[in-house]
């Protein structure tokens, strides 16, 4: 089928070139402007496929554009194809809505290759905006590849539907979720729904590689001239017509950051200490439980790379924002510990259900599981009640109704501030300086607050 592309460019040479370029692929119908004056006229009576869009030009930059096309909920895509190679430009564009952003001159295949992803992303995102309401799980195409995540919640069940849809490209994906929700379960279920499903599903991670080492162990090394160290493939090569899993993706390094993002974009890499160019095939899942927009991260996470992520982006919603699903959950974790132990144990005492669907879950599915097994642990009865859990466990599933309408009692500032301080340095698990830039304050300062 001919797509229709809008080329704006104020350059004659350059949307002439692109206007015969794109014709003799026999797969685009080019519509070319050189005035941008022209672009907000000509967006409310015609529709196009894809947009190539430069950014610096007279009259309405490429920005303007962006805004028009954000404002009136156009969703036709649009890559950015500018002489300019410019980070902050990349970024804003991308936070506008832009798709791509490449630099002149591009080569002609990767041209196509950027376009034709882009028609796919405006596919997959028209199907999931327009998914119906009432979903059922069976009405999944590939229900099975999702039953590792047991689940009645409409939302999750609406969450499945619009990954099967994601997992039908070939484009990146980005999980976002807590501590404890089911990111790599999700991750399994996508490779599975997906092409790529007969290829490996190889699961990174990051937090736990050595940092000086991972570059390698990712893309793999060269053989040296001296014959000392031997050529070896890495993550991404066992991957290679499959599906590479990155989980905790926020600890990669700048450099490595980079790379992916050559991946992403190209589908190509090479191997450390070489710069041959090796084509791969593979789908790239990543996944964080940090939001990595915000600014604590602009300096240690590419924003190039993160808005390229963030293309087609899935949010798992807590436990405690599907509380029917806890006994659900809790009567498949006991099952399955109750197979591991031996202990014939049946069923959950009224009021120890009752604590579990009352309380928040900070750890989610994780600290659910671990706390049915220890009740099953610790019980010798045949159903598990309150006085299997440890003094520390019941005071904690009890703490919800402290924290209902907690009574307010005046405290030292110190004391306040000490507690914030240690809370924010908990969540970024002890990263000083990105715990110090989220406070405001210089990892100095903090260092002497945590003394």
């Amino acid at each position: 089928m001919v797509q229709k592309i809008l080329v704006v460019d104020d350059d004659i040479a350059v949307t002439n070139y692109l206007m015969v370029f794109l014709m003799q692929t026999e797969v685009w119908e080019p519509t070319v402007i050189n005035d941008s004056r022209q672009i907000p006229e000509l967006l409310q009576r015609e529709r196009f496929d894809a947009i190539l869009l430069d950014i610096n030009m007279p009259g309405l930059s490429g920005m303007d554009i962006l805004k028009i096309i954000r404002d009136k909920h156009i969703d036709t895509p649009v890559v950015i194809l500018t002489g300019f190679a410019d980070v902050d430009l990349a970024v804003q564009s991308m936070k506008l809505g832009a798709f791509d952003y490449l630099t002149k001159p591009v080569e002609d295949d990767h041209l196509l290759e950027v376009l034709g992803k882009a028609i796919q992303h405006r596919s997959v995102h028209r199907t999931i905006t327009t998914l119906p309401n009432g979903l059922k799980k069976e009405d999944l195409a590939f229900r099975e590849a999702f039953e590792q995540i047991p689940t009645r919640d409409p939302a999750m069940i609406r969450l499945f539907h619009q990954a099967e849809k994601m997992a039908a490209s070939d484009l990146s994906i980005y999980i976002w979720g807590e501590r404890g929700t089911e990111k790599e379960y999700l991750a399994r279920a996508i490779h599975s729904a997906s092409k790529f499903r007969d290829g490996p599903f190889v699961a990174v991670n990051v937090e736990a590689q050595d940092p000086e080492r991972f570059s390698a162990d990712l893309f793999g090394q060269a053989r040296d001239w001296s014959g000392t160290r031997e050529s070896r493939s890495g993550f991404l090569e066992e991957a290679a017509n499959g599906t590479l899993f990155l989980d905790k993706i926020g600890k990669l390094t700048i450099p490595v950051q980079l790379r992916l993002l050559r991946v992403i974009q190209a589908k190509e890499f090479y191997l450390e200490s070489s710069s041959q160019i090796r084509k791969i095939n593979v789908r790239i899942i990543v996944a964080s439980r940090y939001d990595l927009t915000k600014d604590a991260y602009k300096d240690t996470f590419s924003r190039d790379l993160l808005f390229h992520l963030m293309v087609n982006y899935i949010q798992i919603p807590a436990l405690r924002h599907r509380k029917g699903d806890i006994p659900l959950l809790a009567h498949m974790f006991l099952e399955q510990e109750r197979q591991k132990t031996g202990k014939q144990i049946h069923d959950f005492a009224d009021d120890f259900m009752q604590l579990l669907v009352d309380y928040e879950f900070p750890g989610n599915t994780q600290e659910l599981h671990d706390i049915v097994a220890a009740s099953v642990a610790n019980e010798e009865t045949a159903i598990i009640t309150v006085d299997s859990l440890s003094p520390y466990m019941r005071r904690k599933l009890t703490q919800h109704e402290l924290e209902l309408e907690p009574a307010f009692a005046p405290r030292p500032l110190e004391d306040v501030v000490r507690e914030h301080v240690i809370r924010t340095v908990d969540y970024f698990e002890g990263d000083v300086e990105l715990a110090a830039r989220e406070l405001g304050i210089s990892p100095s300062e903090l260092d002497s607050i945590m003394k």
